[in-house]
């Protein structure tokens, strides 16, 4: 696995595994979104493969990241080089742990109740308001998840 720890692409400290995942964390707003205009067009059996592929592939590579993390050294070893505070970074990545875990369980519950909605034909159709406002609900997580997995992407290798 040493690949994982080879200098990254996009020309920051970050080793390679590090890059992958953040490219993959800024494009997944991005792919949500496309999934989505699928339900828009009606797509419906299109909208939900192809969001629970974008599930599980994230799921897939949250733990890709997390293994990353752990034979690495963690948080401590990847602040090594940072010149951001070691508090700053820490409160900001606290925060950004505690969106994607909120966020994930909102994504879990939304896939979940809408195979059940759609196995029972109430989906589409008279549960369609209560699964567009928790599929926004979680949109919105996904995307701050981005924006910090981002915003701690750059304390720990740019700034």
């Amino acid at each position: 696995m040493e690949y994982m720890f080879a200098q990254g692409f996009l020309g920051t400290r970050a080793p390679l595994f590090m890059d992958f995942v953040t490219l993959i964390v800024a494009a997944l707003p991005l792919l949500v979104f496309g999934a989505i205009f699928l339900a828009r067009m009606k797509l419906y059996k299109a909208h939900a493969l192809v969001q629970n592929i974008i599930f599980i592939v994230s799921v897939i590579v949250v733990g890709y990241f997390e293994y990353g993390v752990r034979i690495g050294g963690g948080f401590d070893a990847f602040m090594q080089g940072s010149g951001v505070s070691y508090t700053y970074s820490s409160v900001v990545l606290g925060l950004h742990i505690f969106i994607a875990v909120v966020t994930l369980l909102l994504w879990i519950k939304t896939l979940y109740k809408a195979a059940i909605q759609s196995k029972n034909g109430v989906l589409p159709g008279e549960e369609s308001n209560a699964h567009k406002l928790s599929a926004i609900k979680t949109f919105v997580g996904i995307i701050f998840t981005s924006f910090s997995g981002i915003w701690v992407y750059l304390l720990l290798f740019v700034y």
